[in-house]
C-alpha cells in the first residue's frame, strides 16, 4: 500500500538526450522515421544502424503519432518516435498536434512498462514551434497524463536542448504553469 501514493517525478534538465539513463527517450521525427538533423539525427547517430533499419519497417508515423523501437547503442533500450507539427501561425491545429505527441508517446510508454522517460523540445527547433508556447503544451499535458495514470511513471524528464529553454521548463514546473 505505500505504493500507492507515489508520484511522478518531473523536472527538467540540460544534457544531451542520447547520454540519459532512462527507459525511453522520445525523439522528434520526421514522417518518415528515417532519421533527419537535429534530435533525429543525434539519437539516430547514437542508437545505430540498427535503429534505422528497423524504423524501415514501420512505414512512417503521422503528425501527433507515435512509435516505439529498441534503443540499440543508447543507454535507453527503447526510443519512442514521435512527429511533431511544423509551426505555421497556430492556425493548422498546431496545439492539438502536439499535445497528441505528448500523450501518444506517454500511451505507448505506458504499454511497454516505461516508467522513466526522457522528451526532448518537440517541434521546438527547426519545426519553429515557439519556445514557450510548446513547453506550456508539454507540461500541462505531461502533468495531465500523470494523473490520469497514477503510480505509473517514477520520472520525466524534459531535455532542453539550451539554457534559455531549460529557464522556461524550470519556471513551469516550479509555478504550475504560469510564466510572466
Amino acid at each position: 500500500m505505500s505504493e500507492q501514493n507515489k508520484s511522478s517525478e518531473l523536472r527538467a534538465c540540460h544534457a544531451d538526450i542520447t547520454t540519459l539513463a532512462v527507459d525511453a527517450v522520445v525523439n522528434a521525427a520526421r514522417r518518415s522515421l528515417l532519421g533527419g538533423g537535429g534530435v533525429d539525427g543525434a539519437i539516430h547517430g547514437a542508437a545505430g544502424p540498427e535503429l534505422l533499419n528497423e524504423c524501415r519497417t514501420l512505414g512512417g508515423c503521422e503528425i501527433g503519432e507515435a512509435r516505439i523501437t529498441k534503443g540499440y547503442n543508447l543507454p535507453a533500450p527503447f526510443v519512442i518516435h514521435t512527429v511533431g507539427p511544423i509551426w505555421r501561425g497556430g492556425s493548422e491545429n498546431e496545439s492539438e498536434h502536439l499535445e497528441n505527441c505528448y500523450r501518444n508517446s506517454l500511451a505507448l510508454a505506458l504499454e511497454n512498462g516505461v516508467s522513466t522517460i526522457a522528451f526532448p523540445g518537440i517541434s521546438t527547433g527547426v519545426f519553429g514551434f515557439p519556445v514557450l508556447k510548446a513547453a506550456r503544451i508539454a507540461v500541462s499535458t505531461v502533468k495531465a497524463v500523470v494523473e490520469e495514470n497514477p503510480n505509473s511513471f517514477s520520472e520525466i524528464i524534459f531535455c532542453c536542448f539550451s539554457i534559455d529553454d531549460l529557464r522556461v521548463y524550470n519556471h513551469l514546473l516550479d509555478t504550475a504553469g504560469e510564466f510572466e
